[in-house]
Order: C-alpha cells, then structure tokens, then sequence
C-alpha cells in the first residue's frame, strides 16, 4: 500500500529590484492577473498575495515592492511592506532580473541576511539571455553570493520553467491544511484591484512624474441587475493642478482613454459589463502624508 501524500500549505515571498518582473512572475505562477505590471520600476506599491492552488498542495505568493532606497512616507512603506513580507514565510524567492547579467549587491541581498529561511534564486528572464551560455557564469556568481537552496532560470513572459519552480517551491513547504478556500486566487478585496487595474493604465498612458503621484480611491462598487452590470466610482488623486490637467487631457482625452482601458480589463476580470466613471482631484504632497497614505489604500500588514 502506498503511503498517504500529506497536504503542503505555506507562504512564499517574492522580492527583488525594480523591473526584475516579480509581478509578471506572480501572475504566471498563479494563473491570473493579480498583480499590475508596466515597462517603469516601482509599479507595485502594495503587498500582493496571489494563491495558487495544486493537486495536495497550495502556495500562498506575495508579492512586494522593488528593492530600493527610497525616500518620503511612500518609500518608507514600500520599504516596511517588503520587510514585513518576509516575517513568517516559508520560502524567498530572490527574483533578478537574467537579461541584465547584474552582479549580486548588497542592497539585492540585504534582506536574505535577516531571513534565516529557505532561499531560491530565481533568474528571470530567461529568454532573454543570449548566448544560453551566458547564463552559466550568471549562476555561478548568486551560487557564491548565497546559500540558496535552488537557483532556477525562467521566464515569467513565456512561461519558460515555470512548471519547475513550482514544483521545487512545493518540496520546500511544510504539511499543513490549505490556509484559503479552493476557489481563491488572492486575499485583496475587490475594490483593491479596481484601483489598481485604473492605476496601471496611468502608468501605461502618462508619462514622467505622473504615474508615480497617482493615487486611486475607489468610492463606489454596486452591482446592477437590469441591466445585470457592475457600477464603479473612483477618484484619481495627483499631487499638483497641472498633473490633474495631464490625466485630464484636452478635452477629457486621456481620462476617457484610461477609464476605457481600465473597463475593458474589469469586464474581463469581472466577467459582466462595467460602467465606470472616473475624477481626478488634487491632493498636495500625498505621499508625504500619513493620514493621505492611509486613505488610499497603503496599510502594513503583518
């Protein structure tokens, strides 16, 4: 008679520079859009968690912001939301960007060294790393740089490997029941991924300081049900009167832009028609504000 396979549950924590594709790694590894991705650093603001569920199996991932100085209210959070991310998970997967062969840095492995967990290098990217004999030097460096338990080459884009971090990640989680129902992909409440798809289409569609002095509150989330839609207000806060004029655009062009952008994804995500109406408003120095911080959204979780 063959033994009893014993259910795995745990925490996995990704962390990594900006632009490494942590969040277009979570959303590869979890089967859905969780996570906003843009081609700018510093995209993901918040503590993410997608669930991802297999046959006696299911891994918890987080996903945090870029690993970076940083500076103001904003940075410090994104900063303590990395930190607090690592507090009691199973495993840190250490994603780095492949492609750009960067050698291993003492701000990249700072927090590995107040982790004394399981520990995966993972070279995303993957694809991207041409000759594929580029990459042997490229392991052999983070094999010196750390103790890592594994260090895999993928590729979040294509999907490339992808199959083999997961099953690595499966073999490093302790037995435990599943910590969420089976039929979850994320613990965030859905007005979270409102604000965040909105927000990701800023990023997209605008360009310099813009995207980074947006903040999106959703203010309302109804369904409808003749007609059967979803009915979304949401303001978008920036930080000065002529970002507003930019989100804005000429004649309301660029709102109308971003609010169609970000309905068409919400009517895919929600699977029923979405009318939303978007406003911009002003709000100074926002991100130099606890109490601002704390009305938009950006609360340490532990």
């Amino acid at each position: 008679m063959r033994p009893e396979t014993k259910f795995r549950a745990g925490f996995v924590a990704l962390i990594g520079l900006p632009n490494a594709g942590k969040s277009t790694l979570l959303n590869r590894l979890v089967g859905e859009k969780l996570a906003i991705v843009s081609p700018r650093p510093q995209t993901t603001r918040n503590r993410i968690t997608g669930v991802k569920n297999l046959p006696g199996a299911q891994i918890v991932f987080v996903d945090t912001p870029g690993l970076h100085p940083g500076g103001g209210k904003l940075g410090e959070f994104m900063a303590k939301t990395t930190e607090r991310a690592l507090e009691g998970v199973d495993l840190v997967c250490l994603v780095v960007d492949a492609a750009e062969a960067a050698a291993p840095d003492a701000l990249t492995l700072a927090p590995l060294a107040r982790f004394d967990g399981a520990a995966f290098c993972v070279l995303n990217k993957a694809d991207l790393v041409r000759p594929r004999a580029r990459m042997l030097p490229l392991i052999e460096a983070w094999r010196r740089a750390h103790p890592f338990r594994e260090i895999v080459p993928v590729s979040a884009l294509d999907g490339s490997n992808c199959d083999r971090l997961l099953a690595l990640t499966v073999g490093v989680l302790p037995e435990h029941p599943a910590y969420f129902p089976e039929d979850a992909a994320t613990d965030q409440p859905e007005t979270f991924w409102v604000a965040e798809v909105i927000r990701e289409k800023i990023f997209l569609l605008t360009r310099a300081e813009v995207p980074y002095a947006a903040a999106v509150r959703v203010t309302e989330l109804t369904e409808r049900e003749r007609p059967r839609c979803l009915y979304l207000r949401a303001t978008v806060f920036v930080e000065a009167e002529s970002q507003k004029g930019i989100v804005i655009g000429k004649g309301g062009a660029m709102l109308k832009r971003i609010g169609t952008a970000a309905r068409r994804d919400l009517e895919a995500f929600f699977g029923v028609k979405v009318f939303l109406e978007l406003r911009v408003d002003v709000r100074r120095r926002w991100r130099r504000d606890d109490r601002a911080l704390r009305e938009f959204g950006f609360r340490l979780t532990s």
